[in-house]
């Protein structure tokens, strides 16, 4: 079974939207986004250098369009139903991941995640805040640390990775106080607290906008990062969406109901890597493709193929 996933802020790099532009058909549909939107997604994904992307009201909404957009590329469609047995997403993926199983179309995700980005902009400029990946270490013994310090376990992602959020100070104090077993302490290219208490702020202006929306029921099973169970209910996926804001990203939980759905295929939609890598440490056996440019679109296809035949 394949598994299509998106990932989160943190993965956008300079230019990283360049060449798949270049694909047919690629720069009328950004360009139609980026007008439902009143953001130029074509000029920050080609041209903006590393401090405007890590906006994050821009960030959100170029990495969900990159991941749509590379997902139409691969030929699995928007809903992913077609090629995908269950779809998923980490943190701001997750919208990217509604739009692959049909509970939002395209554009409906784009401007609510375009919502997410503003006010969790808005949110994190009340308080210097920020995230920092922990390497290594065990859980049990990582978490009680930061806690003391005051820090949220905000992304859960297993295979070792813990991703810790809270004031500047607090993280600053975890740099010179590393959790027993933890090898490496990294700072994040993210503008904020996310899924922490002090995005709160946001979620009353992601409830408003959300109650606008038509909502379908997913057409492919949909794993959430609340818990990692499936969810089947449209309704219920969009307020899972809005609720996570604020709540810790569990994508170990995805990863181990990804294993109990008996997966052997992980593909990971534009800007790809930092899921495929989780992927190859937490489950092995799954083969993996990471859609970092339209080179790994024949690698993809493939992969596609050969699950589907084995199936």
């Amino acid at each position: 079974m394949l598994v299509l996933v998106a990932p989160g802020q943190g993965a956008q790099t300079p230019g990283f939207l360049t060449p798949w532009l270049e694909l047919p058909g690629a720069a009328d549909r950004v360009d139609a986004w980026s007008e439902a939107i009143g953001l130029d997604l074509a000029h920050y994904g080609t041209k903006a250098d590393a401090d405007e992307i890590r906006d994050t009201a821009v960030a959100q909404p170029l990495l969900v369009a990159a991941g749509l957009l590379s997902a139409a590329a691969l030929g699995a469609g928007t809903s992913a139903a077609d090629a995908a047995g269950a779809v998923a997403g980490h943190s701001v993926g997750e919208f990217t991941a509604a739009a692959f199983a049909g509970v939002l179309d395209d554009t409906a995700a784009l401007r609510l995640v375009r919502t997410r980005g503003l006010a969790m902009a808005e949110a994190a400029a009340i308080t210097r805040t920020g995230m920092s990946a922990l390497l290594g270490g065990d859980p049990e013994v990582t978490v009680p640390h930061l806690e003391k310090l005051g820090l949220t376990p905000a992304n859960v992602n297993g295979a070792g990775q813990i991703v810790a959020a809270g004031t500047l100070e607090q993280l600053a104090a975890l740099a010179e106080d590393k959790p027993e077993g933890v090898r490496r302490v990294v700072p994040l290219q993210v503008a904020g607290a996310f899924h922490t208490h002090h995005m709160a702020p946001a979620v009353e202006k992601l409830e408003a906008a959300a109650r606008e929306l038509t909502v379908s029921a997913p057409s492919v099973r949909y794993v959430s990062n609340k818990d990692g169970r499936m969810v089947t209910e449209g309704a219920e996926i969009i307020a899972r969406l809005v609720g996570q804001v604020a709540n810790p990203v569990r994508w170990d939980l995805c990863m181990e109901t990804f294993q109990a759905l008996g997966a052997t295929a992980l593909i990971e939609v534009c800007p790809g890597g930092t899921l495929t890598g989780l992927a190859k440490r937490a489950l092995p056996g799954v083969r993996t493709v990471a859609l970092k440019t339209p080179d790994d679109l024949d690698a993809a296809r493939t992969l596609i193929a050969e699950t589907a035949s084995a199936a």
